[in-house]
């Protein structure tokens, strides 16, 4: 289907079902504004993403979609407050000026997005090399992995690290 197709028929999914998906994530998250925000979020990732050629049903799909903006959403969230939390503990003098906590969070969540591509157990063996700097020995012992396993997940982590610069 071209671009031109794919954008009608996002523009009919949109004509018919935006409202509905506003409601239901205002339902679901109980607030009227973020419900709204999310579901305008929803119908931007129909853009960038692959739109299937025969949508049978789609309120679940853009449900499925939806769901998936909203974990993202907390994430970034629970994340942002980690941050200004630890931020708290800091004294007042060497606080980072709003321009620099801005940017850092900028970073935080480009990080993220970046790590959520990778696979859990990926994922989980890279920040415990990389975070807590535990080496790769600890790491067998404490996810009872073989130390060629953990070794191959670095590899693709920094390979998909690498990629996504």
């Amino acid at each position: 289907m071209s671009n031109a197709g794919v954008h009608e028929q996002i523009g009919a999914l949109y004509n018919h079902h935006h409202g509905w998906l506003a409601d239901w994530l205002s339902g679901k998250l109980k607030c009227r504004h973020l419900g709204a925000d999310l579901a305008q979020d929803t119908f931007l990732r129909l853009f960038s993403g692959r739109l299937p050629s025969q949508l049978d049903n789609p309120r679940a799909y853009l449900t499925t979609v939806a769901k998936g903006i909203v974990n993202t959403y907390f994430r970034r969230k629970n994340l942002e407050q980690a941050y200004l939390d630890a931020l708290a503990l800091l004294p007042e003098q060497v606080q980072p000026a709003p321009e620099e906590r801005l940017q850092v969070l900028e970073a935080l969540n480009e990080i993220d997005r970046i790590l959520d591509g990778l696979p859990a157990k990926v994922r989980q063996v890279f920040l415990l090399a990389q975070l807590d700097g535990l080496p790769y020995a600890d790491i067998c012992g404490m996810l009872d992995l073989s130390l060629a396993t953990v070794k191959r997940h670095m590899v693709k982590a920094y390979a998909h690290c690498l990629s996504a610069v």
